[in-house]
């Protein structure tokens, strides 16, 4: 755990070894998070749109499963 202190003016450094683990640049945006008690520092890309492209690349496809399980049901039904 790395521990750090806020200056008066309510700055924060975030420690290099942090920096360079997150890849967090001079004139990067950061987002701070409440969590209810729990503060985050979270990097946000500079682009969010190609950051998210491909997350669900690889996973089944929950409209080929609703329609399926829809299909087994009217099957049931009759």
């Amino acid at each position: 755990m790395t521990t750090m202190r806020v200056s008066q003016k309510g700055w924060v450094v975030i420690p290099a070894h942090l920096r360079e683990k997150y890849n967090i640049r001079p004139g990067d945006e950061v987002a701070i998070v409440d969590y209810g008690g729990v503060l985050s520092i979270v990097p946000l890309p500079e682009d969010p749109i190609k950051a998210a492209s491909g997350m669900l690349k690889g996973e089944p496809s929950l409209t080929e499963a609703l329609l399926e399980e829809r299909a087994k049901e009217r099957a049931r039904e009759r």
